[in-house]
């Protein structure tokens, strides 16, 4: 029995240095994620009026532009956001579990909006997938997806001009015809406790996805009534030198803002599970030692009582 209290014991002592360590993880983690929230929201006031502006532009510039170009899917090209590490729950999995299933199906993504209605893609889709972060990368060569470009190399809080290579790639491969489509697959931070994986249209240019996008980033009440109050009609302005240069300019930006916004919400995302993912590991090592101590004195009682009863047993032999 005294072997067994002693298994015990050291079992206690090893959970106990487990919660130590789960519980610095889950503070870096919230701290992270205060940072990278901050990040985020910052970044959805610019996105808001960048749409509000693309929108007026669209309505009285006929002009084709490259960006806006529809065409049918042959080539499909996937900007897949995860992390780099794990320990951070259901993260990683749910956006891989839900670019699988979109995958498997790839004409479902590939469907094109237009005015004239749906145009559906090629019979055969090519698709491609630019990794941003190790776990996304990692997926993509086990399911022997066309991994072009893999990005790890960014800090908690990335700044644009870190991700301005991406959408430039993405810009350049769309504009030259080698892709038909582009999507990012993200995770889109709503709360400390609930993270969404979603995919958006990035190109062509679509303002069903990017409303819907924006409209999901939320706004403060403010900037929306001050918006309501001092919303003017866009041929109150003058535009130099002319409106398809100006709006030549703000697609590409555009795109930018769409990708840089979605690497910021995973990256809220994912210190929130991670923070979450520590609290829970830690409120189960707490419960473990609590178990494993009453455990611990119910052996400890058992032996003792053993040993009283072995005394008197010996002494009631002796008379």
């Amino acid at each position: 029995m005294g072997v067994n209290t002693k298994a015990i014991k050291s079992r206690i002592k090893s959970v106990g240095n487990t919660k130590k360590i789960t519980k610095a993880m889950e503070m870096v983690a919230a701290a992270k994620m205060r940072k990278a929230t901050e990040a985020a929201l910052n970044t959805r006031t610019y996105a808001t009026m960048a749409w509000d502006l693309l929108v007026s532009l669209s309505k009285v510039q006929k002009e084709k532009l490259p960006l806006l170009d529809v065409r049918p899917v042959k080539k499909l090209l996937v900007v897949l956001i995860t992390s780099n590490r794990g320990l951070c729950g259901s993260f990683n999995s749910n956006i891989i579990r839900k670019t699988s299933a979109q995958l498997k199906d790839p004409k479902n993504i590939s469907r094109q909006r237009t005015e004239m209605g749906d145009m559906e893609a090629s019979e055969e889709v090519e698709i491609d997938v630019i990794g941003i972060g190790k776990k996304g990368a990692d997926f993509a060569k086990k399911n022997n997806y066309n991994l072009i470009a893999s990005y790890s190399e960014f800090s908690d809080t990335p700044k644009l001009d870190a991700i301005m290579p991406i959408s430039q790639m993405i810009i350049d491969e769309y504009t030259k015809g080698n892709y038909d489509k582009v999507v990012v697959a993200y995770t889109d931070f709503k709360s400390a406790i609930a993270q969404v994986a979603k995919f958006r249209q990035v190109l062509p240019v679509s303002e069903t996805d990017i409303e819907k996008m924006i409209g999901e980033l939320g706004s403060d009440k403010d900037a929306k009534d001050k918006e309501n109050e001092e919303k003017k009609e866009i041929a109150d302005y003058v535009f130099e030198p002319s409106k398809s240069e100006v709006l030549e300019t703000i697609l590409p930006r555009l795109v930018e803002t769409q990708v840089y916004q979605a690497v910021l919400e995973s990256s809220a995302s994912e210190h929130s599970a991670r923070m979450m993912a520590m609290r829970n590991a830690s409120d189960a090592a707490e419960d473990m030692i609590k178990e494993l101590n009453l455990t611990f004195n119910k052996a400890r009682q058992a032996a003792i009582t053993q040993e009283i009863a072995e005394i008197a047993g010996g002494a009631a032999a002796l008379e």
